[in-house]
């Protein structure tokens, strides 16, 4: 039997989350040449950073599932019209907010001192900005935005930068590698899978 492909990607922005697209848009196929991995969750076209490929669908389930609970951490640059974000606003984040009638599960939530050490990519500068780290244990559609406009805070960009034990680190936008051994086991742990 051939064994699993696990594999780690930096999604760019302006990349779909799947291998074709009938309009023509960029795609991970433009990224990733390994026939038969799939993308385990999403991101939005708008949005970049970490995201797990493989052709273990047990493990693609899990993954994705709301049962398992997998965190997953965000840095977010948001426009701060009026200062950037207080206390108060970070507990909203992280007690929960209401996004299409739904309160949203607690999160964590924290200001960011400085701008985190990312690629560069233009974004509209017309106020001040802010970046926040927020991890997520449930994935609803395109939750961080709505969670950040619903405090006041629209997200201008969205970095996810780990799943569960899978750091990003020092990938680069369109840059994959295959997981180390460690980091495959621990995130079969993370998910409660043996080998």
């Amino acid at each position: 039997m051939t064994p699993h492909r696990y594999l780690i990607l930096y999604k760019p922005y302006d990349v779909l989350t799947q291998f074709t697209d009938e309009q023509g848009r960029a795609t991970l196929a433009d990224y990733v040449p390994v026939a038969g991995v799939y993308a385990a969750g999403r991101l939005d076209r708008d949005s970049e950073g970490l995201l797990l490929l493989t052709d273990d669908g047990r493990l693609a389930h899990r993954i994705t599932h709301p049962r398992w609970k997998l965190p997953k951490t965000y840095l977010v640059q948001v426009e701060c019209v009026e200062g950037p974000p207080d206390q108060s606003v970070l507990m909203q984040l992280r007690r929960g907010v209401i996004v299409k009638g739904q309160r949203t599960a607690p999160a964590r939530a924290e200001l960011l001192s400085r701008p985190p050490d990312l690629p560069p990519r233009a974004v509209r500068d017309y106020h001040p900005t802010a970046w926040l780290r927020i991890t997520l244990r449930e994935g609803r559609k395109r939750q961080v935005r709505r969670m950040t406009a619903a405090v006041g805070f629209p997200t201008l960009r969205l970095v996810r930068v780990a799943i569960g034990p899978l750091q990003l680190g020092d990938l680069q936008p369109g840059a994959w590698r295959d997981l180390t051994e460690r980091e495959r086991q621990a995130l079969f742990r993370a998910v409660g899978l043996t080998q």
